[in-house]
């Protein structure tokens, strides 16, 4: 299977307006992709479409609700008439509840799942149509979430773990029948994004993300590598993997450690904002056009990620074998914590 480099390639991403989306678009923009941007947010895209442009970035936009099947549509009809074709497409667009699932009401709910399952599935359909005969890389955002669960986040947990099942359900269907388009998912740790701003919150207190926290540029380069190299699936931070082994070998032991560590590492000290607005089922304005929230001490690098992408099976399985001792480690001493993509004890 032959993908493009960047600098050839018309590449959609949904999701475009924020965190991991929006660093992709200016990354993938700085290598001299050809871009269609996808968001509800229309001025925030706008304003982003003028800012690629000063940088000589041919750049199309296209308001979209990736929930609604005829707007993935438009989106792709857009991108044909003006490109003539798509490379890649990053089915990035994403939102999270917190809070107990007895609190959550279905309506929101439904919303989540809207968003973050179905829209992988539109976005999905509308990619293999355009791409089955010439070929182009299909990449869906998954989470550490779609191995493991955690409490507080059970619905958005559900939607990852539904993503990770019908990508990996498709990707053998497409290779079944020869299709040359590479299905890649990512499943990044916690990221420094706007991530917890934009949830919604039936806290009493503001959401979190526990440590340890990754820098957003690492997904997109992630992405951004499986654009030009077909990758199955992609660990974004050493805990991510850690979390994936440990979740499958050691399932009653992460059962407790998300009953003791993810309960604390996911409520602030803040009470929760008087009229807090989120983005679940209209997006935030006033929280457009970030790349990062800025959570204190974030993680810059992860050396398994950069291994994933460039070592061989076997280089890999072994570093695997590491992301499991490091998580029985963890097991074993309530004193220490995961800092980055190894174990240190608190400061």
């Amino acid at each position: 299977m032959h993908l493009k480099k960047l600098s050839d390639q018309v590449i959609v991403i949904t999701g475009a307006t924020s965190g991991i989306g929006l660093t992709t678009a200016r990354m993938a923009a700085a290598q001299g992709a050809q871009l269609v941007l996808a968001a509800r947010a229309e001025d925030a895209l706008h304003q982003l479409e003028k800012e690629l442009q000063t940088f000589g970035t041919e750049a199309l936009v296209v308001p979209t609700d990736v929930g609604d099947k005829n707007d993935v549509a438009a989106l792709a009809k857009a991108a044909i008439a003006r490109f003539g074709r798509i490379d890649t497409w990053v089915n990035n667009a994403g939102v999270s509840i917190f809070g107990r699932l007895q609190e959550v009401s279905d309506e929101d709910n439904h919303r989540l799942f809207q968003t973050n399952f179905w829209g992988v599935v539109n976005g999905s359909m509308e990619a293999v149509k355009h791409m089955k005969k010439s070929g182009g890389a299909l990449i869906n955002l998954g989470s550490e979430l779609s191995d493991v669960s955690v409490p507080l986040q059970g619905m958005y947990a559900a939607s990852k773990h539904a993503v990770k099942g019908y990508t990996d359900s498709l990707r053998m269907e497409l290779e079944k029948d020869g299709v040359p388009i590479s299905v890649t998912l990512i499943k990044p740790a916690a990221i420094d994004t706007m991530f917890a701003v934009h949830a919604k919150n039936y806290m009493d207190v503001e959401p979190k993300l526990p440590a340890p926290i990754y820098a957003p540029e690492l997904v997109a380069e992630a992405i951004l590598y499986a654009a030009q190299h077909p990758k199955r699936d992609v660990h974004v931070g050493g805990a991510s993997k850690m979390n994936s082994v440990g979740g499958f070998h050691l399932p009653r032991l992460f059962d407790k450690m998300g009953e003791t560590m993810m309960w604390s590492g996911q409520r602030s000290n803040r009470a929760s904002r008087s009229g807090r607005q989120d983005a679940l089922h209209a997006p935030d304005a006033n929280q457009e056009l970030r790349q990062r929230q800025g959570m204190g001490d974030v993680t810059e690098s992860s050396p398994y990620t950069q291994a994933s992408l460039r070592y061989k099976p076997l280089k890999l399985a072994l570093l695997g074998g590491g992301a499991l001792v490091a998580a029985w480690m963890l097991s074993r001493s309530g004193t220490t914590r995961v800092t980055g993509d190894g174990i240190n004890p608190p400061h």
